[in-house]
Parts: C-alpha cells; sequence; structure tokens
C-alpha cells in the first residue's frame, strides 16, 4: 500500500506563491507517477499537474509557465511550486499516487486561499 500526505497550503495574496509538499510511504517502488490535483466549491476536482518516473511533466492549460511539480528522495517526495497565483487557483489541493494499473492513493488535501 501506499500512503500520500499533503502540506504547505494557506492564504496568499493573488500574485503570491506557495509550495505545496506531499510525502508518500509505504510500497513507493508501486508508484509510476504522481500528481496534483484540485477541487473548487461547486467544481469537479481536475488534474493540475503530473510527472512520472521518465521525468515527464504534464500541466493544465490553466497553470503552464506559473506552477512547476517535480520530486526529490527517490519519489518520497513530490512538490508542487505555485507562482504568480489568481484567486481562481483557490481550491483544495491533492497530491495523488498511480500505478500502472490506476490509482492507488490520494491524499486528505490542502486548501489553497489567493485573496486579498
Amino acid at each position: 500500500q501506499v500512503q500520500v500526505v499533503e502540506s504547505g497550503g494557506g492564504l496568499v495574496q493573488p500574485g503570491g506563491s506557495l509550495r505545496l509538499s506531499c510525502a508518500a510511504s509505504g510500497s513507493i517502488f508501486s508508484i509510476a507517477s504522481m500528481g496534483w490535483y484540485r477541487q473548487a466549491p461547486g467544481k469537479q476536482r481536475e488534474l493540475v499537474a503530473v510527472i512520472n518516473r521518465g521525468v515527464t511533466t504534464i500541466y493544465a492549460d490553466s497553470v503552464k509557465g506559473r506552477f512547476t511539480i517535480s520530486t526529490e528522495n527517490a519519489w518520497n517526495m513530490v512538490y508542487l511550486q505555485m507562482n504568480s497565483l489568481k484567486t481562481e487557483d483557490s481550491a483544495v489541493y491533492y497530491c495523488n499516487a498511480q500505478s500502472y494499473s490506476g490509482p492507488i492513493a490520494w491524499g486528505q488535501g490542502t486548501q489553497v486561499t489567493v485573496s486579498s
């Protein structure tokens, strides 16, 4: 089994930056990719960014050029660096781990609020 725990959310002004962290534990060898998703009130959960073991990254169009996903410590940690934040980036952000067969773990979520 794999467990993931997010941290690093908070309140930031428009134009500011935050870095979210996701700590993975358990059967990390089974992880094929890790990603960040977000869900705003009244909206569906959406993909923000994904990174796979080939270090290929995919970003939602809405965050390209502003957000960066990265890993370290052999996938024990995954980060989402968020710059030039906008009010529309406000949401609960979830860390996700996927095997080659599908999702294997979701975190509990961390709130990001962008407001002046």
